[in-house]
């Protein structure tokens, strides 16, 4: 640069020098929606003490602004009760639907997977619960199975809800049937309404996608059972939980591998390698092998009797999780090696 020419100055988007006042150089940033203020200098060059009685709003403050309303009205009331004889509730749960699809899940406890309940009587017969219980299978037909049990074998059946990860409410046909058959979006507002309101049975598998996505190798060994969510549904609602170990799932849909690359392509939750997908499509969903099912409903957990602050402890709430994790496993392995045969029991 030659010593007769001036430096360049920097020039904004309008054409106009930018100066140490400009925001872009570190200069002071106005909003362009409030005209500047510009203020009177003092008489005496000492700001004068403020005073409330001139200002209407904190002479008079909304209600917003204010202190905090009186707690309302227990809504929780308004709320209809259940009806046990309607056929289509709230929940979108089809008692029609249900007993359409009872011959088919009647077939497959009856006479495909032979299922033995034990325990049965642990599920209370009034008032909400929470069972929770191992998941296994490429498409799991443990909850189906689960709720026939109580069905067929409880002394006072009862519909069971099971609440459900979300993924289903991206298929159109799955999520219309899951709704019909008691399948609910597993949302705290959700469980607190079944459970606590309403007293129902809530069944929900703390393992999720984990679980169902073990390969034939990993069988029967239960994942983690997340951050101890589900205990602190139960100990919202108060409500009793009822640990659930089930063998048969794991060798009724089998996943040897899984497919990647489909699975990417599809959008599916998971892409099993198994003997019945990919090669017969849609129809593997029915296409499931004749493992010997033993559902084992154990003792409940009386959460209501644990100390009102238990919930706000997050190593009391993970210990219990842990604790039905390990009732749940230590059942599921005496189960397991008490059997002869897969298929035979």
């Amino acid at each position: 640069m030659s010593e007769g020419r001036r430096p360049a100055r920097s020039v904004g988007l309008g054409g106009k020098p930018l100066g140490t006042s400009s925001p872009l150089l570190g200069g002071p940033v106005a909003d362009p929606e409030e005209p500047e203020a510009r203020h009177a200098p003092e008489p005496d060059g000492v700001a004068a003490p403020f005073d409330p009685s001139g200002d209407h709003l904190a002479a008079k403050p909304p209600a917003a602004l204010g202190a905090p309303a009186e707690p309302g009205p227990d809504l929780r009331s308004l709320l209809a009760e259940a009806e046990e004889g309607r056929e289509l509730d709230d929940w979108g749960r089809s008692e029609r639907m249900v007993e359409l699809t009872d011959p088919l899940f009647n077939f497959y406890y009856r006479y495909w997977f032979r299922v033995e309940p034990e325990g049965i009587e642990n599920v209370p017969s009034s008032g909400g619960a929470l069972l929770v219980g191992n998941h296994s299978g490429a498409l799991p037909p443990d909850a189906p199975m689960i709720m026939q049990a109580i069905r067929n074998e409880h002394p006072v059946p009862r519909p069971l809800y099971m609440l459900g990860e979300h993924w289903f409410k991206g298929y159109p046909g799955v999520s219309m049937m899951a709704a019909k058959i008691g399948v609910v979006p597993a949302h705290p507002a959700n469980a607190q309404r079944l459970l606590g309101d309403e007293g129902r049975l809530a069944l929900v598998f703390p393992e999720g996608a984990k679980g169902s996505g073990k390969v034939l190798w990993q069988r029967y060994r239960l994942r983690r059972f997340g951050r101890g969510g589900f205990v602190r549904t139960a100990l919202r609602a108060g409500v009793p939980i009822v640990p659930v170990a089930v063998m048969g799932g794991e060798e009724a849909m089998p996943i040897f591998a899984h497919m990647r690359s489909l699975q990417r392509a599809t959008g599916l939750l998971y892409a099993p390698f198994n003997h019945a997908f990919p090669h017969f499509g849609l129809a593997a969903g029915l296409m499931y092998m004749p493992a010997k099912f033993r559902i084992r409903f154990l003792e409940p957990l009386d959460l209501p009797a644990l100390p009102e602050g238990t919930i706000e402890d997050a190593a009391a709430v993970q210990g219990i999780a842990e604790e039905i994790r390990a009732r749940i496993q230590g059942a599921v392995d005496e189960m397991v090696a008490q059997r002869r045969s897969v298929w035979l029991g």
